[in-house]
């Protein structure tokens, strides 16, 4: 259940009444006696659960010293106005609460129970967002990621529809996947007309990779320029838009504007729907088991398994993480997505999904440099220098065990790296990491190849108290203050014993 105008309208009185009350200092019995209500029907009032009858406003307004418009008005004094502000927010309307276990009914009461306490908390947040120059659309994804981490990146309803679709359309799955399946269906069945080259061709639109323009005939927009596996990516989302009855979501690509979390979701179930078909499960398992049970880390075998099924190594990568937890109970895992940028020795960390706790590394909103010495970095610059030299022919795979510094965790990293289709001259890594724990040693044979090498690492170049670093970026201005509070704590706690053993002398 979401928010609706009429919760913030009970919500907004509910907190008028609690608050009138306890300024003339009557007790919820008080005040039901005064004006001839049950106490739980106040208490109900309060918590924003009833709005009571004309009549009986007046009654209140009456006992509370007030009138019955200073009641029913959405207008609030400003102890209230911040809790009521983020009420009528757009995230806190459109977030679905009930898809986080939480019972909306439940927040509304702790708010009317504490409203200044919830009022503090609320501009504590919204101070943390100003600094950070966090947007709606931050809270939107970092939502996102937190429902499917709460998931296990796995969705059981959308295998069985993805299942369901197969067998509705007679679907050959078997790797590579066909596009002309899906060209036939979005035609003839959802109505489509395909174009190639109008975006493609339009400057200031050949960014986005599609566009939708709905109607009764509904104009599907595709950049030509983009690689056959995105292609057929993007052909095969529409596909879940629509058997899935998806309404709410965007019609572009890439994101312009995210309006709504509703949206943001929606995207992530056809994305999910698109992974799901195009790298069927019931192969991909088997693939896996094989893959998994080699002694020897094979990097050019794996590339070769991505390529069998046709896929970019985002969706190849995705789809381990939907699996992987789920089949082969590896859910101590991360992915991260980390493009180079137009500044030499600049990256940025796109995408991250951590599950079963928060892995490191992860990202940071002020401006660090990430660590080097990860393997998402090191492929980057692998495929870049490839790139410029002529000499890139496919996707790189590349692996490291990471472990972390003043950190008793260990992570197995898989990296695949190639050039951005668009930019070529720039490069995409994504990676998976693995927990290196009892389970995952049981399921992945060549965790301990003794040619994977293993890297100190840490999560930026800022925190790292490593001396001989050779790639080292920035210098530890945060790990030296850091020892420097240590080193007055330290100082501080001597000099208070000492004073205590002079008292007791």
């Amino acid at each position: 259940m979401n928010f609706t105008e009429e919760d913030s309208i009970k919500l907004i009185f509910g907190l008028k009444i609690k608050q009138l009350r306890q300024t003339k200092n009557l007790s919820q019995q008080e005040l039901a006696d005064a004006v001839g209500m049950a106490v739980s029907y106040i208490n109900e009032i309060e918590k924003g659960k009833k709005f009571p009858k004309p009549d009986k406003i007046n009654g209140l307004a009456k006992e509370l010293g007030t009138n019955y418009e200073n009641l029913v008005s959405l207008k609030v004094n400003k102890a209230l106005a911040p809790a009521i502000e983020i009420i009528n927010s757009p995230i806190f309307k459109e977030f679905p609460l009930d898809m986080f276990g939480i019972d909306a009914s439940k927040l509304l009461s702790m708010i009317a129970e504490a409203p200044i306490k919830v009022n503090a908390f609320i501009n504590t947040l919204a101070e943390i967002a100003r600094n950070y120059n966090l947007k709606q659309e931050n809270f939107y994804f970092a939502a996102l990621r937190s429902y499917q981490e709460m998931h296990n990146n796995y969705f059981e309803d959308i295998e069985k529809q993805v299942e369901d679709f197969i067998n509705e359309f007679n679907i050959d799955f078997t790797p590579r996947f066909d596009t002309s399946q899906l060209v036939t269906i979005l035609k003839e069945k959802y109505n489509y007309t395909l174009d190639y080259n109008e975006i493609t061709e339009n400057p200031k639109l050949n960014g986005f990779r599609s566009i939708l323009v709905p109607g009764d005939e509904n104009r599907f927009y595709i950049n030509n320029n983009l690689r056959p596996t995105q292609r057929i990516f993007i052909l095969a989302k529409e596909i879940g838009f629509n058997y899935m009855k998806i309404k709410e979501r965007s019609y572009t690509s890439s994101w312009v504007k995210v309006t709504t979390f509703e949206q943001v979701l929606n995207n992530f179930k056809a994305s999910y729907f698109a992974n799901a078909l195009l790298i069927n499960k019931g192969l991909f398992l088997t693939d896996l088991e094989e893959y998994f049970s080699k002694e020897r880390w094979d990097g050019e075998a794996l590339v070769d398994l991505m390529l069998k099924y046709y896929v970019s190594p985002e969706t190849f990568l995705h789809r381990l993480t939907n699996l992987l937890p789920e089949y082969f109970g590896l859910n101590s895992l991360f992915f991260l997505r980390f493009n180079d940028g137009e500044t030499p020795n600049k990256y940025y960390l796109t995408k991250e999904l951590h599950l079963s706790g928060k892995h490191n590394p992860h990202a940071n909103q002020v401006n660090e440099h990430y660590c080097r010495r990860w393997i998402s970095i090191t492929m980057l610059q692998q495929v870049k220098a490839l790139s410029q030299t002529g000499n890139y022919k496919r996707p790189k795979a590349g692996i490291q065990r990471s472990q972390y510094i003043d950190s008793k965790n260990e992570y197995l990293c898989i990296t695949l790296a190639r050039p951005l289709n668009r930019k070529p001259h720039l490069s995409s890594s994504v990676t998976i990491g693995f927990l290196i724990n009892t389970e995952f040693k049981k399921r992945v044979k060549f965790w301990n190849d003794k040619n994977i090498s293993l890297k100190l690492v840490n999560e930026s170049c800022e925190r790292c108290s490593l001396t001989d670093c050779e790639v080292r970026a920035a210098q530890p201005v945060f790990y030296k203050k850091q020892q420097e509070t240590n080193t007055l704590e330290a100082e501080l706690n001597s000099f208070m014993e000492r004073i205590k053993q002079l008292q007791l002398m």
